[in-house]
């Protein structure tokens, strides 16, 4: 069941009221009252009827039925909304990453490449209405997953990227990753397309120049956002391996080309940023996430459950018990006593329990008609 709300709460501002209302009933009673000495009360005792032994509740039940009548009329009711979600608008992201062996300096922890990694999977995660590509570059480029949006198969990927230069070789050819991921998606039908080239040096391999392929970007019109990665000043580069085949590190500058890497993010309508500490390049993937965003259709669907009408039936059985005591008085106070009064009393007790009838079906032939 859902939250009970009102829909005309203010109707429970007449409870401000009550305390009036009983201080009011309480003067009129002790004015209606009168007193007589008599020596014995047991012929009455005997001649009592229920609703005249009720009568000292009668008050109590006045003040149900008026409590009742102001929750009816503030409408309390449930409701359960469900939602239905529609993607009106997936998109399609292509990230590229360089794999080259400079990707595993320690300026950023435990370095560049594994503190990618991490940033790009928690990406991932989050872009649950898209599809995401995976290419990875260093001398050459290759895609290493296709579009798609099995994010499962995405994080596998992820967690397998390694520098490894058996398999492809090193250097760093930003044209050819930028390439590789263009044709990954040029052929997309979605209507929006983004690709994620991150590198932390110069362009100094391949054969496809970085900026032929930023125009052919803009050209099919898929943004590029660029991320250089790396600290300012020095960090420690592997610049050979050791006869074990271990990486010997030395504190090299720290050099990225960012005015390619500008260029290439202003010609295709997109972003350049520079990710110099794990905290800003969790800060740069966070805010693209928040730029480039799925656009879905929602509908949400209102169940109202009306939960006046016990309220309702409970205010008009208290009238109607009211109703019969007032009659019962009236015909004691007239002393009614002839041949006609047992019929008249009869249609008094129909008028008190039809009233009341009648004002139910009012209620709930309105309810179930609107």
């Amino acid at each position: 069941m859902g939250k009970v709300t009102f829909l005309n709460p203010e109707f429970l501002w007449l409870f401000v009221l009550l305390p009036f209302a009983i201080a009011w009933l309480f003067i009129k009673r002790n004015q209606l009252s009168a007193t007589l000495r008599m020596s014995s009360i047991t012929p009455f005792k005997e001649n009592r009827t229920f609703l005249s032994k009720a009568k000292p509740s009668l008050y109590v039940l006045r003040l149900l039925a008026l409590s009742a009548i102001i929750v009816a009329m503030a409408r309390p009711r449930s409701v359960d909304v469900t939602s239905k979600s529609k993607t009106t608008r997936g998109i399609d992201i292509v990230m590229a990453i360089d794999v080259s062996s400079s990707m595993l300096a320690n300026d950023l922890k435990p370095n560049r490449l594994e503190a990618l990694k991490k940033v790009a999977a928690t990406f991932t995660q989050d872009r649950i209405n898209d599809r995401i590509g995976l290419v990875v570059y260093a001398g050459e480029s290759y895609t290493r997953t296709p579009v798609t949006s099995d994010k499962t198969i995405i994080l596998q990927s992820l967690k397998s990227v390694e520098y490894d230069d058996s398999i492809i070789a090193d250097g760093t050819g930003i044209g050819v990753g930028l390439a590789t991921a263009i044709n990954r998606i040029k052929d997309s039908k979605a209507k929006s397309r983004i690709i994620i080239l991150l590198t932390d040096g110069v362009n100094n391999s391949g054969t496809i120049d970085p900026r032929t392929a930023a125009s052919i970007a803009k050209d099919y019109g898929i943004k590029v956002y660029t991320i250089g990665i790396g600290t300012n000043g020095k960090a420690m580069f592997p610049v050979a391996k050791d006869a074990n085949g271990k990486l010997v590190f030395k504190m090299m500058p720290v050099e990225i080309d960012e005015k390619l890497m500008k260029e290439i993010a202003k010609n295709t309508d997109a972003k350049y940023f520079r990710a110099t500490s794990n905290q800003k390049l969790k800060a740069i993937y966070d805010e693209i996430n928040k730029l480039e965003t799925t656009e879905i259709d929602e509908k949400k669907f209102y169940n109202y459950d009306e939960k006046y009408k016990p309220f309702v039936l409970i205010a008009f059985v208290l009238l109607a018990l009211h109703l019969l005591h007032g009659f019962q008085s009236a015909f004691q106070s007239i002393g009614a006593n002839n041949k006609y009064i047992k019929g008249i009393k009869g249609l008094g007790k129909a008028y008190a329990i039809l009233i009341p009838l009648g004002f139910i079906f009012i209620a709930l032939f309105h309810h179930f008609n609107h």
